[in-house]
């Protein structure tokens, strides 16, 4: 030992091959350990069982591990409850749906997976796939569509059995299937919404395209202008590690006033991992007898499902189709025709119609032209008739009779 008590280099060297020595009998061991754990308990020998009671904190740990493991791997599991048991559970959601007197939806990605749009968490999920080290396809978003869940809750909406909807998207389906803008708050902004910031109150451009081309985390300009002040406009959407400070469409005041009001809270296709960090939309300074009650319809298992009054394993389209069954509702059907985006949507200037090369969302006349195009571009030999008694028709369906010409 060197003067004044300190250690010496060839003595910190030796306590230093010493401590990574240790180590990496510790790691030979805990490998060793874990071989033995695998096994049944039948199949190991005396050796090994006397090894197991040496290594009891390794034991210990590794099981602990493992138990933890098996509790993820089962989060991440769907779970599909049974028809007679999904259609009892709807029964009880139903009651609560009407003998509410202020209902309001927190959604997730869930329910837009019935539009060809990818849920986060899911077996096919975005997250799911990365950490499996799997690409993921880019979707477009141009061509989804409301889905039957989003169709029922404006449907629920208007007949006044709900009163607001917080939703985590920013597929923009919930405006599109004529869910007023005031009764939504999309809390992680909207894809065809760009703001100008410059002005007050914010001036807002609702867009048939995906303005988000340009944008990314931290960098929200979307390359076009104000057409009244002449900043820059950005785009409305909140990203992982982001705070959203925009008023609208995120719309947070409204989300916790309808929270706050709230007695029942219905959550439709959300993991609530991303939610369950937001306390004023759970009303938890409120003591537990007085927070709404908590119904969750999702596959998987939620942070919230302990909470819960009840908790339906199921797919959104399929309870909501049930549900509004049972409250004797007619689920309106999407019209391309009535969807309000057209209607908001504020057009282009001449110089901007370069500035993005998303696909925009077809409006319904073009939809009507392209198939009167394809009609005349028919080849003629589908639509033969014969004057002394032929077959007339387009290519009738396979297994359908055909009308004779006499």
């Amino acid at each position: 030992m060197a003067a004044g008590g300190s250690l010496s280099r060839t003595e910190r060297k030796a306590a230093a091959r010493a401590e990574i020595l240790q180590q990496e009998e510790q790691r030979d061991r805990r490998r060793q350990v874990s071989r033995i754990l695998k096994k049944p308990v039948a199949e190991r020998n005396p050796e090994e069982s006397l090894l197991l009671g040496e290594c009891e904190d390794i034991v210990r740990e590794l099981e602990r591990r493992c138990k933890k493991r098996e509790g993820l791997r089962r989060r991440q599991e769907e779970v599909c409850d049974e028809p007679e048991e999904l259609k009892r559970k709807v029964i009880e959601l139903a009651a609560a749906v009407q003998s509410a007197k202020y209902l309001v939806i927190y959604t997730g990605a869930g329910i837009s997976t019935a539009a060809s749009i990818p849920d986060y968490r899911g077996p096919n999920g975005v997250w799911t796939l990365l950490q499996k080290g799997r690409s993921i396809r880019a979707t477009d978003l141009s061509e989804a569509e409301p889905t039957l869940t989003h169709m029922s809750i404006a449907c629920l909406h208007k007949h006044n059995l709900v009163q607001h909807v917080v939703s985590q998207n920013c597929d923009g389906l919930h405006l599109r299937s004529g869910l007023p803008q005031a009764a939504i708050s999309e809390l992680h902004g909207n894809m065809y919404i760009e703001v100008c910031t410059s002005c007050t109150p914010n001036r807002e451009y609702v867009r048939v395209f995906d303005v988000t081309e340009r944008t990314a985390l931290h960098r929200h300009h979307t390359g076009r202008m104000c057409h009244k002040c002449g900043a820059q406009l950005r785009d409305t959407i909140v990203h992982f590690g982001e705070k959203g400070t925009l008023r609208e469409p995120l719309n947070w005041e409204a989300a916790t006033e309808a929270a706050s009001k709230a007695d029942v809270i219905l959550c439709l296709g959300s993991s609530l991992k991303v939610l369950k960090k937001y306390p004023h939309l759970w009303c938890m300074s409120k003591p537990p007898s007085r927070r709404p009650k908590l119904y969750i319809v999702n596959l998987q298992w939620t942070p919230k499902d302990d909470l819960a009054a009840l908790k339906l394993h199921g797919k959104c389209d399929d309870v909501m189709r049930l549900l509004m069954e049972e409250l004797g509702l007619e689920i309106p059907c999407y019209d391309r025709t009535k969807d309000p985006i057209f209607s908001l949507a504020i057009p282009l200037s001449p110089d901007e119609e370069g500035s993005h090369s998303r696909r925009p969302v077809a409006p319904p006349w073009s939809l009507e032209e392209a198939q009167m195009q394809e009609q005349q571009q028919e080849p003629a030999s589908q639509l033969s008739l014969s004057l002394s008694g032929g077959w007339f028709g387009r290519g009738c369906a396979k297994g359908s009779k055909r009308k004779k010409v006499n």
